[in-house]
Parts: structure tokens; sequence; C-alpha cells
């Protein structure tokens, strides 16, 4: 049983229009809005680890009220449904309103040990943010945020999460690549699960519209109910809540950057105050190394949300936010402090995680040099990211020939004549690599244990997540399930499993949802 204890929508000002009518909403930082019931709930998926979050055991989850409720289709006692009023900068242009489009928060619940986490369904129907859209959401964008977000969490990346996967029984119609070709797909409702929703666009809107009153009110409730910890007068704790915002986003990030992944869509709406991944949408995994992809089709020109390139989004985005929040702190210096932490904490971490990626037991100029070396010849070579590191990890340093790490290398090239035509310098590389390794003087156990720990084996690979997707419009959810339970544990070698560490198949090179993403669910 959920107990409910909503201080978002109690402690904040909230928009008395009831309706569903798309508005500029003034004045308030949520709308009340009930979810639109659908015609046929099923369940087609849910997390156990999630659940146990919530204090939630398999009949309570599986119940039929229970799927009811992750539908829209009814609400539990003690629920009060609303969509956040928010703004955000998108691809660097400031957008103005955005909020809750298709995501209705159901209420924020306590656990057992005193947890609070909110629940949110994604695709439960229009709010006064929906604008010209219906507020619904698609089997394929839902199975991939479903599956990234419990991915995402075992391997440590800070995360929201997802309880439940619910179809609809209703068709969506979708213009998957906005070219003039919309189709009907089924529809499916996520339940998303996070001690926080709240993003840098309910501070930015906010300032925009010149409420300063509400952005204190909003800034000081964000640090009572979600950063409890921070002690003091209002602008000590302030302070200390800024610097940390920019440390968790450093961390966040960095995060991303260790197990290859790209977010695809890094707007101000997009990030979390809390420094949690928030809002799957055209993300993506690398496959082949190249610091230069994004697998958003709306960002190929630009590339503004490139791999290599979200440490310093990150950074502008919270300029954006300290910017927003100018009118609260009044001095300018706090807020520039807070972003000058990112770079130290963003740097630092980067170099941690290097440091774990190639098993190095220190860290100076000659291991920067060796690694700068190694990621222009993965993207030299086209070596799968993920795979590289782990023939890494079986690196024999000792070994006379580097043959057996360099045939392993060639083997996970998705350009084997460039492999081969860089065959040399990396046997060189591989060279001094060991050399730098033996000086450090530690043991090969505990090496390869950090690089086991830094260095997943499985991750959601985009043609898995969409062989999955392909099932399930066809009536079967079993890889969906078979992929949750991969993803619990990606730093282990599990026998029989070897399908799910393959390179990207020839035939996922240029299929929709394999190699590239629009904005579209």
């Amino acid at each position: 049983m959920l107990t409910f204890d909503n201080r978002f929508t109690a402690e904040l000002p909230g928009d008395p229009d009831t309706s569903i009518r798309p508005r500029q909403v003034l004045g308030a930082l949520w709308s009340p809005v009930v979810p639109t019931p659908v015609a046929a709930p099923a369940l087609l998926a849910w997390s156990p680890e999630c659940a146990a979050l919530l204090g939630l055991a398999e009949r309570e989850v599986t119940d039929s009220a229970f799927v009811a409720a992750m539908a829209g289709n009814g609400l539990l006692p003690g629920m009060r449904p609303y969509a956040a009023n928010y703004g955000g900068h998108q691809f660097g242009s400031w957008a103005g309103q955005l909020g809750d489009g298709r995501a209705i928060t159901l209420g924020e619940t306590v656990n057992a040990r005193g947890e609070r986490w909110e629940l949110q369904l994604k695709g439960a129907g229009p709010t006064p943010y929906s604008r010209r859209a219906d507020g619904r959401a698609v089997l394929r964008s839902s199975i991939r945020e479903f599956l990234c977000s419990e991915a995402m969490h075992h391997l440590g990346v800070p995360t929201t999460r997802a309880l439940t996967l619910v179809g609809t029984g209703e068709p969506v119609v979708r213009d998957m690549f906005y070219d003039g070709n919309p189709r009907e797909e089924p529809g499916a409702i996520v339940c998303r699960v996070s001690p926080s929703f709240i993003r840098f666009g309910n501070f930015e809107l906010l300032a925009a519209r010149e409420a300063h009153d509400q952005l204190a009110q909003l800034m000081d409730f964000t640090i009572a109910r979600d950063f409890p910890h921070l002690e003091g007068e209002p602008s000590v704790r302030r302070t200390a809540w800024f610097r940390e915002v920019c440390e968790r986003t450093a961390r966040m990030v960095v995060h991303w950057m260790r197990v290859g992944f790209v977010h695809g869509v890094m707007n101000t709406d997009n990030m979390s105050i809390l420094g949690l991944t928030i809002d799957y949408g055209p993300y993506g995994w690398l496959e082949e190394f190249d610091p230069t992809w994004t697998p958003n089709t709306t960002d190929a020109v630009g590339r503004r949300y490139r791999y290599g390139q979200q440490p310093a989004v990150a950074q502008w985005n919270l300029a954006q936010l300290a910017e927003a929040l100018v009118p609260v702190f009044g001095d300018v210096a706090p807020l520039e402090a807070g972003l000058e932490r990112y770079l130290v904490v963003a740097n630092a971490e980067l170099e941690a995680m290097n440091c774990g990626k190639f098993g190095f037991a220190e860290f100076g100029e000659r291991e920067r040099t060796l690694v700068r070396e190694a990621y222009a010849l993965l993207q030299r070579t086209h070596l799968d990211y993920t795979n590289a590191f782990l023939a890494l990890g079986a690196f024999d340093v000792h070994a006379v020939a580097h043959d057996t790490t360099l045939d392993a290398l060639a083997a996970i090239s998705y350009e084997r004549a460039n492999f081969d035509a860089a065959r040399e310098a990396w046997s060189a590389w591989l060279t001094r690599y060991a050399a730098a390794l033996i000086d450090g003087a530690e043991s090969a156990p505990a090496r390869v244990a950090r690089m086991r720990a830094a260095n997943p084996t499985y991750v959601l690979r985009n043609y898995l997540a969409q062989e999955a997707i392909d099932a399930a419009e066809a009536g079967d959810a079993s890889l969906v399930h078979t992929l949750l339970d991969v993803m619990r544990h990606p730093y282990a070698e599990r026998p029989g499993l070897e399908r799910f560490t393959r390179n990207r198949p020839d035939w996922a090179r240029e299929k929709a949802g394999c190699s590239m993403l629009s904005c579209s669910s």
C-alpha cells in the first residue's frame, strides 16, 4: 500500500483552472490534471527493484486496480495528479513555457524508510502544456525509456527509475522522422519514479517571467524537500545547494561518458535539479567510438548534443540556471563559484574515470598521453567502445608479443581495413601501455578488478532495444523481460549471454531506431 504525502502541490502555488485547454499558465507552478483513461490497459513489464523502493510486492503491482492506476484509468487513495509548469532552452535558444505535455505526476509516496518518491505517468493524455499534441506515447519510445531507466541504475549512473510499462490497447499516430509519413503505432505508458522531477527549466521560467517571489519560494522548497541535509541561514543553504547541483551534474555526465551513453537532447528542461538522468528520448549508446556522434536526427547537422560535447553542454546549462537564480542570490559570486566547482569536479571525475577504465594505479602526464592516444586510435580504427575496454581488461602486460590483444581488438572493429592499417600503431601503443601498468606496481587481479568495475560487459545497445521493440509490436514482450534481466548485472560475464555483447550487426547500421532517432514518441 502506498502512502502519499504530496508536498509539491500542497506547498507551491497551483493553477485554479482545472481544464486541459492549452494555455500560458501564469502565477502557478503546476496545473491539476486527471489522466485520460485508455481502452485496454495491459501490464507488459515491471521492475521488481523499483517496486522494492516503493515497498510494493509483486501481488500489489500486478493487482488490477494498481495496473489501472498505472494506465491512467483510476487513482489510488491519496494521489493528487498534476502537470508541472516549466520552460527551458532548447538547442541553445529560449523556448518559453514548455511544461509537462505528456507527463502527469500522480503524487509523492513515502516508503517505510522515509524516502520520498514521485510517481509520474508518461503518455497518460493531454495537459494544459500539450499545445496541439495528444499527450500520448508510443510503445517503441516507452520500451526504450523503461529499459534504459533500469539499465542505467544497474550501471551505477544517477537516473530516474521506471516501475511499469503498460500497453494502452489504443493506436497513436506519429510521424517518426517528421518526413510526412505518419502511421499508427501501439500506445503505451511508463510509470517513472524519482525523488523529484524538478528541472532547471522550472526555475528558468519563473525568472523569465520576473516572478521573483515564486522563484525564491521554489528554491527554498527544493532545498527543504530534496536537500534536507543542507543547513544554515537561507543564503548559506542556497549557496551550498547550487554548488551541490553543479557537483551532481558533473558526476552524472561523467558517468554517461564512462559507459558510452549519449543523451541526445540535453535541453535545460531535460536537466534534473538532482543530477539524475531524466527524459529518455532520442538517446543512444556508442557502438563504434566517435566523439562526434549524436543519436538525434534533429541534431544531425549542428551536433550540439554529440557524445564528446556533453560535459561542455552541461556546463552551459548550469550557466543558464545560474543566470535564472541571480534575482534571488543578488550576488553573482556564489553562482560563479558553483560553476567553477563544476569544472573542478568534472575534470577530476574524468581523470578518475579514465584511470579506472584503463586500469592505471596513478594518473600522471604519461597516462594522460596514453589515454589521448588510445581514444584517437579507437576512433581511427572504428572499434566498438564497450568491447574495446573489455579487450584491454584481458591484456597480458607481460606477454612478449601482443598478438592476442591485437587480434581481439581487430575482431571488434567495424572497419577491419582501418584496423589492419593501424595494427602497428596499436602494437606500439600496447607496448607503452604495458610499461605504464608494470611501473604502477599493482597486481594484475587488483588492476583487472578495477577495470571490470569501470567497464560494463552489457549495455542497452541500440539494436538490442530495437529487437525488443519489434517483437513487442508483434505481440511478444519476452525480449523486454530478457533485456531487463541481462541489464541487472552489467559488469558480470554470464554464460549463455554472449549475443548481448556482440558488435552492432550490419543490418542495424542504417535501420531506424538502431542508428538515429527523432524526438517523436
